[in-house]
């Protein structure tokens, strides 16, 4: 795309912040979506991450008019649109099964937002160029759905959600039905063209490693509710819960009591007897310890006060490309995984004695009271 097309998409995108307040959705007895606030900034790329079922892709379409909330506001741009039809709400969106018009050419579905906003033919055949070009598709705009793969046919979804210029973009799972490869190169494509436009936008997702990789902030949600909203990073390093530590990459939490404070760690007692340290002297006295595998080392058995040392046997050992993942099971069964480059000196004979280790900071603990 040439300086003059991108300005001219640049002109017409307006910066808006979405506001969700006591959002609810209940069916019948079941509730979806439960008191949830909410608020996207200006420009942002958030993401709803959450399992099947979580309330998330709920919490998308009522903010597109799709569904009525039972309870709660929204508002784009400062403007209330909790009563407002869909077509008014001026937001683009990009379904997870892209909701192609077959019997129409890619120029046409991309075209039809356009038309039905009574849209000189002119400015159509113009911005759908623009908006093909956008999305590196040119030179496809006579073929019609059934002759595209599927990364095209995401980009076709893509460019007839942006060829209206809306206020506020929602994506809901766009990329699930593509494989690894095509996912990773679309999800870098739309993180380009999400800076590039500078357009608000809210994708719903299952899949942690699409939302660590695109969003500015993660909003992890479960069972209606948010957990947490905060930016990938601190998401990864600092869960708020066991829940988001477990669902945002691997976690191994093993219930602990407390054994003994220091001045600046505590010490706690697994179920198997060995001992744990964890920076700080505040913790709960009952709770979880949390590892993330990728801290884990194999073969340390020093002494050192900085390092957590367990003692297992190997369970399983997994090949994952560039890394590899460890499964150990520790003395009194709890099962414990190491992920790296550097465990290739493991043992591969299930059974054998393993030594596995980790810094006392790699350790976080939250608030339980499981019996040990």
């Amino acid at each position: 795309m040439n300086q003059r097309q991108f300005d001219s998409w640049l002109v017409e995108v307006r910066v808006a912040k979405v506001q969700l307040s006591g959002l609810t959705k209940h069916y019948d007895s079941n509730i979806a979506v439960d008191d949830l606030t909410l608020e996207v900034r200006d420009g942002e790329f958030m993401t709803l991450l959450g399992p099947s079922g979580c309330g998330k892709t709920t919490v998308l379409r009522m903010i597109a008019g799709y569904i009525a909330p039972t309870d709660g506001s929204i508002s784009i741009d400062g403007r209330a649109v909790s009563q407002l039809p869909p077509e008014t709400r001026d937001i683009g969106m990009v379904f997870q099964s892209y909701a192609l018009f077959p019997h129409l050419t890619v120029r046409r579905n991309v075209a039809f937002g356009l038309e039905r906003r009574k849209v000189s033919r002119s400015d159509v055949a113009q911005r759908v160029s623009d908006a093909l070009l956008l999305v590196r598709l040119e030179g496809l705009g006579d073929r019609f759905p059934h002759e595209l793969s599927g990364g095209q046919q995401q980009r076709v979804a893509l460019a007839r959600a942006l060829v209206i210029s809306p206020t506020v973009l929602l994506l809901d799972e766009p990329l699930s039905n593509l494989d690894a490869k095509l996912r990773n190169d679309l999800r870098i494509e739309m993180r380009r063209l999400q800076r590039e436009l500078n357009m608000t936008t809210l994708l719903v997702t299952h899949d942690q490693e699409e939302a660590l990789t695109v969003s500015d902030r993660v909003a992890v949600m479960r069972e209606g509710r948010v957990q947490q909203v905060a930016s990938p990073l601190e998401l990864y390093q600092h869960p708020a819960n066991p829940f988001v530590a477990n669902f945002v990459g691997k976690m191994n939490l093993l219930p602990a009591v407390c054994y003994k404070r220091h001045a600046t760690t505590t010490e706690y007692r697994l179920s198997s007897g060995e001992l744990v340290a964890v920076s700080g002297s505040a913790g709960p006295d009952d709770g979880l310890l949390a590892v993330r595998p990728e801290v884990v080392e194999f073969g340390r058995s020093t002494g050192s006060k900085s390092y957590n040392v367990l003692e297992g046997h190997v369970v399983y050992r997994a090949f994952l490309g560039e890394l590899l993942e460890l499964g150990i099971e520790l003395r009194d069964g709890t099962r414990f995984v190491a992920r790296g480059a550097g465990l290739g000196d493991a043992p591969e004979e299930s059974g054998a004695r393993v030594t596995v280790s980790w810094l006392v900071t790699g350790t976080a603990v939250f608030a339980q009271a499981p019996t040990v």
